[in-house]
């Protein structure tokens, strides 16, 4: 109820600040560049918080494909300008923001946020102005949906959904580990946990045989672990993020667990090597939209350029947020148009978007239709790959 009441005082702020200020130079129908102005595409990501390990991956990768767009010779001649926000991991900055990019910045399209919660609290500013917001990495199922089911008009997203990593972790649960009894360790409190924990369960052959709950910022597990080592399982699955995906790993393998552990695209970060420390990172098993190994000329060209540019080997979410400016600029291609409408139309009927991320495009809820890679991790190495293909009706 508290969420429902921010989010009015939010619009009604946003909505009053959109009125005052002038759209851009779109007039009424969104924003857009003359053509012989930069094209202003906004980055709003989680540069410091909690969330900042995701949201600084995905900035630099936003700012690298600008960059090599540009070099290559923009978009129909014009070069793009990326207008860089931090949304601090939280939600009314995220809100905020979008407002800023969508009216003073004459931002024609925003990437970003990384997590839900954030995207969320943007997205009506962003149907408001009429400026399609794409976050890489927001999977809550209904993030893009309003209060009576409809998709929001300016919101996408370029990864899969919850219930898909959900039920491809159990799939592969199923199949490849032969597992018949699982426990969950997860965030009660958390609308990321509690969508993984319902997809999971429900796609599961086998029995849940015990459910563990912990809080948010919480760092000491052997309470829990405690539990489920009096408990006979194959398989641990852990529907959260990094932070505490880590030291789960470490406590776990501390106490000689060593079941399979599953995690989402929350374990996607190198963080969690750290956490848990490399050795404790053994028998895991986690969903990826993105696999650095790849063989894919393009794919292996982005690594090396990441490499180049920031010294570090990019993770999943970079590599979704690198293949989010590609799409922006193939809408702009298409549709001939700087305009945000006209972009928000491209970004609907885009087909076969080809990605480093995979090929996709998007259905009627503007979600990516593609595959989720389930990366190995054995004594600290990734080793394989498994892929699960989306199941359509």
């Amino acid at each position: 109820m508290k969420m429902k009441k921010w989010f009015f005082g939010v619009m009604s702020f946003s909505t009053l600040f959109i009125t005052a200020c002038s759209s851009g130079r779109g007039g009424e129908e969104g924003n857009s560049a003359e053509e012989d102005e930069a094209i202003n595409i906004g980055s709003m990501f989680e540069l410091t918080g909690s969330a900042s390990a995701y949201g600084n991956t995905q900035a630099n990768a936003v700012q690298m494909a600008a960059d090599e767009i540009n070099e290559d010779g923009g978009i129909d001649g014009q070069e793009i300008n990326i207008e860089e926000y931090d949304t601090q991991s939280d939600e009314a900055e995220a809100s905020s923001v979008a407002t800023r990019l969508s009216t003073r910045d004459n931002a024609v399209a925003m990437i970003g946020p990384a997590l839900t919660g954030p995207m969320q609290a943007a997205i009506p500013n962003a149907d408001e102005a009429q400026v399609p917001l794409i976050s890489p990495s927001a999977t809550d199922d209904d993030v893009l949906t309003d209060e009576d089911g409809g998709v929001h008009p300016y919101a996408y997203r370029t990864g899969f959904t919850n219930s898909f990593q959900g039920g491809a972790l159990a799939t592969f649960a199923n199949d490849d580990l032969d597992a018949s009894k699982a426990v969950i360790l997860g965030d009660n409190s958390s609308d990321y946990a509690t969508g993984l924990t319902e997809e999971f369960t429900e796609a599961f052959d086998g029995e849940i045989v015990s459910v563990e709950n912990f809080s948010e910022g919480q760092n000491d597990f052997n309470a829990e672990l405690t539990n489920i080592e009096q408990t006979d399982f194959d398989v641990i699955f852990v529907p959260g993020y990094y932070e505490e995906g880590g030291p789960i790993i470490n406590q776990a393998r501390e106490m000689g667990i060593d079941e399979p552990i599953l995690g989402p695209d929350g374990f996607g970060n190198d963080v969690i090597y750290d956490l848990a420390s490399e050795e404790n990172m053994d028998n895991i098993y986690h969903t990826s939209h993105f696999v650095l190994t790849s063989d894919d000329p393009d794919t292996q060209d982005f690594v090396s350029n990441y490499r180049e540019n920031f010294d570090t080997d990019p993770d999943m979410f970079a590599g979704l947020a690198y293949d989010t400016v590609y799409l922006v600029k193939q809408a702009i291609e298409e549709t001939g148009s700087t305009n945000s409408a006209d972009i928000n139309a491209g970004l609907e009927n885009i087909e076969d978007f080809a990605g480093i991320t995979g090929t996709f495009s998007f259905d009627e809820m503007h979600d990516p239709i593609k595959t989720v890679s389930i990366i190995e991790v054995q004594e600290g190495e990734e080793v394989g790959t498994s892929e699960v293909e989306p199941d359509i009706e």
